[in-house]
């Protein structure tokens, strides 16, 4: 089978590393991919904003499936423009992308059908927002409503902090994401992250992981869209993911069907584990970045098979198996990020990687030959070990090989399983 593979990032390499792997992959095409996909993938220059010229690439080389890698194309609806000329395609449709597209659309749907989620309200305007803000008090959730990149989203822990979140996304900080807010209750507990994968109407979970989100040691500083990751995530015990299907995604796979959006593709749940149980935080209709890099390491089944079941409505007759060990992947950032950051800077040299290690690209490029990072995410330095100790020392000591003198990353992924460990 051929397979058209669309974005550029970390997620996207992982995703192209897996899908190479695949018995039955005949070949394997990206757009506009990477240098890290440039090693699985032929690289095209489609401009994927244009859905026709898509669809049209799609026919003239006989792609079977096509697998939409970030969110922004989804929501722009992409999956429908391709459906429409009987193309396969792994990802939901425009109306079914607004779980992620939309927070208020989410919540409402949460609201709708009894799952559970922190009580909140949906503004148009800064003063309504603020007044509501001033009434519920800190520690308080500011989310703009649309697509920021991971970045919409404030935990204010002080008043002062919610109310100039409310600023930034009317004042335009995010664009059109930002011109309505959902302001939400604090949930109080442990984070994780959950994949699914649904055609529809059968669901098929995959596995845990659990993202550090902040940009700096120790969980400080600003939201990023990643800092790393490891699966499984141990608050995820075998009763809190049953827990997370009966309460969680069975009840959005029925109400989206029933709202006339059949879901086809991945759910991934963002949770809090709180006292009370697994809460949905927000859902994105893609796999995770950086969590799907420490999905794929641990992926033992064909990627290509399971794709192409969600995709086909076939996902009652394939099933996902996976390794015991533990993955952990260390974002490398640009310094500067979440901020501004230069881009072009050398990445001198990456070290060889052996079994059970693999760097992934972000944000990389060449040019004149050369390896540059051109984003504020670039490297997914990854490792797995029987425990989250022994891959995060193994991933630390590729880092350490790492000459790219503009990187930076946390140095403690993964320190709440360790502890945990220890």
């Amino acid at each position: 089978m051929k397979v058209l593979l669309i974005g550029s990032g970390g997620r996207e390499h992982a995703l192209a590393w897996k899908l190479a792997q695949s018995p039955k992959l005949g070949k394997l095409y990206a757009a506009p991919g990477n240098p890290g996909i440039a090693e699985h993938a032929e690289l095209v220059g489609l401009n994927i904003d244009d859905h026709q010229a898509v669809a049209a690439f799609c026919l003239d080389k006989a792609i079977g499936l096509v697998v939409v890698g970030p969110e922004a194309p989804l929501v722009a609806g992409i999956a429908d423009d391709l459906r429409a000329r009987n193309i396969a395609v792994f990802g939901p449709s425009a109306a079914a992308a607004q779980l992620e597209g939309s927070k208020g659309f989410t919540k409402d749907l949460c609201a709708r059908y009894d799952i559970p989620t922190g009580a909140y309200r949906r503004f148009s305007n800064a003063a309504e927002a603020s007044a509501y803000v001033r009434e519920q008090g800190a520690p308080i959730v500011v989310k703009a409503d649309g697509l920021a990149a991971g970045k919409g989203v404030t935990v204010a822990m002080t008043l002062e902090e919610a109310l100039a979140a409310i600023d930034d996304c009317f004042d335009g900080a995010f664009g059109a994401a930002g011109a309505e807010v959902v302001v939400e209750a604090y949930l109080d507990g442990e984070e994780a992250s959950f994949f699914c994968l649904s055609d529809g109407r059968t669901a098929l979970a995959l596995a845990t992981a659990q993202d550090h989100k902040r940009v700096g040691d120790g969980d400080t500083g600003p939201n990023t869209g990643g800092m790393g990751a490891y699966s499984p995530a141990p608050v995820m015990t075998p009763d809190m993911v049953s827990r997370t299907m009966k309460e969680i995604i069975e009840p959005t796979i029925r109400g989206m069907s029933d709202s006339g959006y059949p879901f086809t593709g991945v759910f991934f749940a963002g949770l809090m584990i709180t006292a009370k149980g697994p809460e949905l935080i927000e859902y994105n209709v893609r796999f995770g970045d950086p969590e799907c890099q420490v999905l794929m390491m641990r992926l033992k089944s064909d990627l290509l098979d399971l794709l192409h079941a969600a995709a086909t409505g076939t996902l009652d007759q394939v099933s996902a198996e996976w390794s015991d060990d533990v993955a952990l992947t260390v974002v490398m950032a640009s310094k500067g990020y979440p901020g501004s950051y230069d881009k072009g800077t050398p990445i001198a040299h990456l070290p060889e990687t052996s079994a059970g290690e693999k760097i992934f690209h972000a944000g990389t490029a060449m040019k004149d030959g050369a390896l540059v990072a051109t984003g504020g995410r670039v490297l997914n330095v990854t490792a797995t070990g029987r425990t989250v100790a022994e891959a995060k020392t193994r991933a630390y000591a590729l880092i350490d090989n790492v000459k790219w003198e503009n990187g930076f990353c946390r140095r403690d992924i993964g320190w709440r399983a360790v502890a945990r460990e220890n």
